[in-house]
């Protein structure tokens, strides 16, 4: 277990939180979904009501070391501004004389926001010199990004070395959630992976396989293990170099006793298109000059049916081209199955998220995982940068 902000005194000092207010925005810089703002209130509010001076950091996009206004968080400290009802002031740099002079000023409640702290070249780097800089504005860290905890960055690890550091809720909640059900999950446990690639989830299948009862595949990664079981996937996005890997999947599944599933019919488009001609056909029975773009209605009925036994369901990736809406169906329909199960419903983060926001169905789930990679990583057994550097509680 890890420390949080509620396990050290905050009164009077300053705070360092790294936040993830790597948010999305149009050509007018208005940000267009402000959930990681909001996602961040809750440890932001606690340390102004315990009289902390807050300093705030986080990205934005990939400026790769350099000053970019297209990169500047003016829009993040606008939207800051107005959720919190009081100024955020930001700084005109990371570290720099405008960090400085503002953060040597604060008094208890004030805010300040860095820059962007990928302007600076050592960030990503992890350099020390910088991760001592960010360590000189404060005398506590606290991480709340859970969606770069992945990342040995200087501001999500390296200034742990030089302050005590602890989590804020927000990772709190994401360890809370995503440990409990992964180690001591309720059963039938179920996961639901879908996504492009099977060689971005040979990981997390792999850990999946020590863990779950039943695992169900969707999206393009499905065609690898049709190649592999000697169907005809006509042009189909899959991996031939991980034919094999599918194939010792399949085999692994058996062996670890876990029902592997896989889709029954699919959706096809005969092209990349919203508007394509489409039509459904059996997995097995994929015509040359068609793409598989979505699971079709028999896989959605079954798939349905037996999550409805499950008592932890954790899902990963669209199961379909979720961003054209003839071929959401799928995932849509799924996640609104889901929305009414008595389950404990984790989303693992990245499209699967956006899909459910995208529904208006967030509520109903028990937990919506703020890290992409980070939550991939996690699922995977992978020891997490940013975690790691936090204290622990004993």
């Amino acid at each position: 277990m890890k420390k949080t902000i509620k396990d050290i005194d905050v009164k009077n000092k300053k705070v360092l939180v790294r936040c993830d207010f790597n948010v999305p925005y149009d050509e007018n810089r208005v940000i267009t979904d402000n959930r990681r703002i909001v996602a961040a209130l809750p440890t932001i509010k606690y340390l102004l009501e315990n009289d902390a001076k807050v300093i705030l950091c986080s990205h934005l996009g990939r400026p790769k070391g350099e000053v970019k206004p297209e990169f500047s968080l003016d829009i993040v400290a606008k939207e800051l501004s107005r959720l919190l009802g009081k100024e955020v002031k930001l700084a005109q740099d990371v570290v720099g004389p405008s960090a400085q002079e503002l953060t040597s000023k604060m008094q208890d409640g004030d805010i300040v926001l860095l820059e962007n702290v990928r302007y600076e070249p050592g960030e990503e780097k992890n350099d020390p010199e910088l991760s001592k800089k960010f360590a000189s504005l404060a005398e506590i860290f606290v991480n709340d990004a859970f969606g770069t905890a992945h990342r040995a960055h200087s501001s999500t690890t390296g200034v742990a070395d030089y302050l005590p550091a602890v989590s804020g809720f927000l990772i709190e909640k994401e360890l809370r959630f995503l440990g409990n059900a992964l180690d001591n999950p309720e059963r039938p446990f179920m996961a639901i992976l879908g996504g492009k690639k099977v060689s971005d989830k040979i990981g997390v299948i792999e850990s999946l396989f020590e863990k779950v009862d039943v695992l169900m595949i969707g999206g393009a990664m499905a065609y690898t293990f049709f190649k592999a079981m000697g169907y005809n996937v006509g042009n189909s996005i899959y991996e031939e170099d991980k034919i094999d890997l599918a194939k010792e999947l399949m085999e692994k599944a058996k062996i670890k006793g876990v029902r592997l599933l896989l889709p029954l019919d699919t959706k096809l488009g005969k092209e990349f298109d919203a508007n394509t001609e489409t039509k459904i056909v059996k997995c097995s029975e994929i015509p040359d000059g068609w793409e598989g773009l979505d699971i079709g209605p028999e896989t959605i009925a079954f798939y349905i049916e037996e999550l409805k036994k499950a008592k932890t369901i954790i899902w990963n990736g669209p199961l379909g081209v979720f961003e054209l809406e003839a071929f959401a169906v799928g995932t849509n329909e799924i996640a609104k199955a889901l929305a009414d199960m008595d389950a404990i419903k984790i989303i693992g983060g990245g499209d699967s998220a956006a899909a459910i926001e995208k529904a208006g169905l967030a509520d109903k789930f028990t937990h919506i995982s703020t890290g992409g990679g980070a939550s991939l990583e996690f699922l995977e057994g992978k020891k997490l940068p940013g975690i790691e550097a936090l204290q622990n509680k004993d």
